[in-house]
C-alpha cells in the first residue's frame, strides 16, 4: 500500500530542494519530520508540508498505522521558470529567473 502527495510549482530551485530530498528518502516518517523540522533550508518546510500530506492520506484514504510508515521514493522534477525584470543602470532591465519544481512524496509499509 503506497500513497502520494504531490506540491506543484513549489517556489524553490529543483537542486536546492534535491538535497534536501535526498536526506529523508527510505527513512521511517516520524524520523524523517524531525530531521525536517531542524534543517534551516527553505526547501525543508515545503517538503514536510508534502510528508504530512501524503501521511494524512495514507491515514485518512487507506486507513494506514502512522507508525509503521517510511518514506518510499521522494523525488524533485523541474518546474516552470518565471521570468522577471530588475533594473539596471542607464535605463536597461536585467532578466531574473526564478525557478520552481514539483515535489512528489509517496509513503508506505
Amino acid at each position: 500500500m503506497q500513497t502520494v502527495a504531490i506540491m506543484k510549482a513549489a517556489p524553490v530551485s529543483d537542486q536546492k530542494a534535491r538535497l534536501v530530498a535526498d536526506q529523508v528518502r527510505g527513512l521511517p516518517v516520524g524520523k524523517a519530520l524531525n530531521l525536517l523540522a531542524f534543517s534551516p533550508k527553505k526547501s525543508a518546510v515545503l517538503i514536510k508540508k508534502v510528508l504530512e500530506s501524503a501521511i494524512a492520506n495514507a491515514e485518512h484514504n487507506d486507513g494506514a498505522d502512522i507508525d509503521e510508515l517510511k518514506v518510499k521514493s521522494i523525488y524533485v522534477d523541474k518546474a516552470v521558470v518565471m521570468r522577471r525584470f530588475a533594473a539596471r543602470a542607464k535605463g536597461r532591465g536585467a532578466r531574473l529567473l526564478k525557478q520552481t519544481c514539483h515535489i512528489h512524496v509517496t509513503v508506505g509499509n
